[in-house]
């Protein structure tokens, strides 16, 4: 058994479509993952990609610690069953689930076995003689299913396995695919354009949208907090509704305004998370609401529904209607208008009617209008508030520091101005000091809320942070962004840099020694067979290749050989890089790679100077208080590079090793190792 890792994997076809893009995630031993999302978004061809049907553009693919990009399908260890379940109907049951087995040599017995104890788990034993022409579509999938598991893979790869089937028939066979993952405890990839069967089945799925993954999470996680819109739509029956609204904070309340002049009031706590820009009545949101998350209430609650059609399914009912009572504005694709309503059967509501709605004020989601991403990530990016000049000190959060150089030349003349805070760049300190109102547990880490005058700024603390104490930190002043009437003043600084250089290989003869213990191993080994050939029984043809192969191996020990390096070219200075990633490189892109440039990205961590290396012109230091960095000039490309407070120097040097280096094409948008 073992678990998966795909490593930044892309798909390109040769017409310059990418099918998929930078998709990666680890996959655990005896995980149930499934790929979902419509139509075309790259699911199946994410999956051939994982069973070697489909070549990799770029990236790596992991099966345990084997890297298999390269390894043939059959040679990979893993079983696929297909959409139309592939059986040959020629053969019966027991020769198509035996048919894997026979080609690999299997003794007979063994064959015997494997089938029979795989159609005992199935429930197929009394079918082993019929042809698939004489069986239903489910039990034709659980052949398919059967030819999958007799061969004991790794992994196991479902491509819509259940999409033939009816939906009674699909219910019970996402059942029974569900017991035989927990009954044989291995890995399994699904892939299916139903979220229920991906609710139901998966212990984490990966939704996809155009070839990008949207979100990877649990089950729950998706449905209760769904990273944008998209995700929102997609899981869950019915679908979210979707409203645009403008939200606005009068103290601890928030009106929510629908385009139909209807509106609605929440507690500013239920919403704080919200960034404050989006609370003035002037953004654009998407209010988002599941339909079991709304009920139908007998008082007035701001929000009605002109009831259109109602569905009665015996234990539940759904109500579908308009926020609109105009009739004549009413259309089926107006989002902003159609309301769901699932409530309990029993409500008394008919087509014609008019009630009120209550919302779940603990279930609401805020998407922004243009990116659609949530406005209410579980810790959110950053928090906003203002910072005033006063002399020659910054009033922040309720304390005075010095205002640094870099923060003055960036500010200009402005006097008050924004700041951009991530929960990540507020570290234990002394600078300044917030009341702590609340902290809460997220996703194993600790998010307390600061009381920052009547909003909160949010910050990532230890575990021994309690509500109502007072808390003393600094700013990582780095990581911060100053912002003035809605205009980026300055930045805050990113863990990467990038360089564009070209990609060159050099062919040199160097002589190969292999280390003394293999070559010691190599001579006993040639002993042995040496040996061996000597004895009047010995299989001496056999023997002699194995000889042969040996003295090869030991000649090559202790050659002069072609040897070929791999170099980034950046400005005449070259970079070496691991040769598999060299040999990778012309593996992707062919022989152009010698004519391209590349983007090359590393941490800015993993930059050093040195007495040798890559030559720099320093332009200035910028000193942050927490950290310093020298602007440099690598001919006409500008990077900033770690340096000492006390530094001084016009030039230096900088030593960037090749194995800390990822390669980005400049004409697609791809990583290429």
């Amino acid at each position: 058994m073992a678990g998966l890792k795909l490593n930044h994997i892309y798909k390109v076809y040769d017409n310059g479509h990418k099918a998929v893009n930078d998709f990666s995630i680890d996959i655990k031993d005896k995980e149930f993952i499934v790929f979902v999302g419509p139509s075309g978004c790259g699911k199946s061809t994410t999956l051939r990609m994982i069973a070697g049907l489909e070549q990799i553009t770029a990236g790596d693919l992991f099966i345990g610690d084997t890297l298999v990009n390269d390894v043939e399908p059959k040679d990979r260890d893993i079983a696929m069953v297909f959409q139309s379940y592939a059986l040959y109907p020629h053969m019966t049951v027991f020769e198509n689930m035996a048919f894997g087995l026979r080609n690999r040599h299997y003794p007979k017995e063994v064959i015997k076995q494997k089938v029979l104890e795989a159609a005992k788990m199935l429930d197929i034993e009394d079918y082993l003689d019929r042809k698939p022409k004489a069986m239903s579509g489910g039990q034709r999938q659980r052949v398919a299913l059967g030819r999958a598991l007799v061969r004991d893979p790794k992994v196991f790869l479902l491509d819509e396995p259940l999409s033939n089937l009816d939906a009674k028939l699909r219910a019970q066979m996402r059942t029974e695919i569900t017991k035989l993952h927990k009954k044989l405890a291995t890995t399994f990839i699904y892939v299916t354009h139903d979220q229920v069967e991906a609710m139901t089945m998966g212990t984490r799925i990966v939704v996809m949208k155009l070839g990008y993954v949207q979100q990877i999470d649990t089950p729950m996680n998706l449905y209760n907090e769904p990273y944008n819109k998209f995700v929102a739509g997609f899981i869950g029956t019915p679908q979210m509704n979707f409203f645009n609204v403008t939200l606005l904070r009068e103290k601890d309340v928030v009106e929510v305004r629908f385009e139909d002049g209807s509106s609605l009031k929440l507690p500013y706590e239920s919403v704080s998370k919200i960034h404050r820009d989006y609370l003035k009545g002037e953004k654009k949101v998407i209010f988002g609401i599941r339909p079991e998350h709304l009920e139908v209430s007998n008082k007035e609650t701001g929000l009605s529904c002109h009831v259109t059609a109602v569905e009665h399914l015996g234990n539940e009912c759904i109500i579908y209607g308009q926020t609109s009572v105009k009739d004549d504005e009413f259309t089926m694709k107006d989002e902003g208008k159609n309301i769901i309503i699932k409530v309990t059967e029993g409500l008394k509501v008919e087509v014609g009617d008019v009630v009120h709605v209550k919302v779940n004020e603990d279930k609401v989601h805020f998407f922004d209008g243009e990116s659609e991403v949530t406005l209410m990530e579980k810790i959110p990016s950053y928090s906003n508030t203002v910072a005033k000049v006063s002399g020659g000190n910054l009033e922040l959060l309720g304390s005075k520091v010095k205002l640094l150089d870099v923060f003055k030349e960036a500010i200009g003349k402005e006097k008050e101005f924004n700041v951009e805070i991530p929960p990540y760049a507020i570290v234990p300190g002394s600078d300044y000091k917030l009341k702590v109102k609340k902290v809460e547990k997220v996703d194993g880490k600790y998010l307390a809320y600061l009381a920052d005058g009547d909003h909160y700024l949010f910050a990532l603390v230890g575990r021994d942070v309690k509500e109502g104490q007072s808390y003393s930190f600094d700013l990582l002043n780095d990581k911060l962004k100053l912002m003035k009437d809605n205009k980026v003043l300055l930045e805050p600084i990113g863990e990467e840099e990038s360089l564009i250089g070209r990609f060159v290989k050099e062919e040199k003869r160097e002589k190969v020694e292999l280390p003394e213990e293999e070559m010691n191993e190599l001579l006993t080994k040639k002993a042995e067979l040496t040996a061996e050939l000597e004895k009047e029984d010995a299989d001496k043809k056999a023997l002699k290749q194995q000889l042969k192969e040996i003295n090869f191996q030991i000649k090559m020990g202790n050659s002069v050989q072609r040897v070929f390096h791999f170099f980034a070219l950046i400005n005449e200075h070259k970079i070496e890089l691991p040769v598999a990633n060299g040999y990778k490189m012309n593996s992707v892109e062919g022989n152009d790679c010698y004519k391209n440039e590349y983007r090359y990205v590393t941490n800015r961590k993993n930059i050093h100077l040195a007495k040798e290396g890559l030559d720099a012109k320093v332009n200035k230091v910028l000193d942050y208080g927490n950290v310093s960095y020298a602007e440099v000039s690598v001919d006409e490309q500008k990077l900033l590079v770690l340096v000492d407070k006390d530094f001084k120097g016009e030039s230096l040097k900088l030593d960037i090793k090749g194995k800390d280096l990822s390669v980005w094409s400049t004409d697609i948008d791809m990583m290429i190792f």
